[in-house]
């Protein structure tokens, strides 16, 4: 079970983008995340006519490794570690290690 998934808000730990919030668009394969707003770079596109591209210089979202952002816990304000425990009915569910509260509840 992955502790960050699709849609979830997290917090960037590392990097020039130390800080910031976003939403997490997806995953790039197991190890990197595509979050919104955050490690964003520019990319030179070549005009394809066939496909209608214009070209230019593109802004996008570049991937982030999973172990530079935490899941972003609305109680305390601030990203938290995140672990996975099972409830008696034999769900699999995300809890935050700091006060224990259910992220998937």
């Amino acid at each position: 079970m992955e502790k960050i998934r699709k849609g979830d808000e997290v917090v960037v730990l590392a990097g020039r983008d130390r800080g910031r919030r976003g939403t997490v668009l997806g995953r790039v394969g197991d190890e990197r995340l595509l979050v919104e707003g955050v490690n964003r770079v520019k990319k030179h596109m070549r005009p394809n006519p066939l496909k209608g591209d214009v070209g230019g210089i593109v802004e996008k979202e570049a991937p982030i490794h999973v172990s530079n952002v935490a899941l972003f816990n609305a109680a305390s304000q601030k990203g938290d570690r995140v672990g996975v425990k099972t409830l008696e009915d034999g769900r699999k569910v995300r809890f935050f290690k700091s006060n224990g509260e259910l992220v998937d509840a």
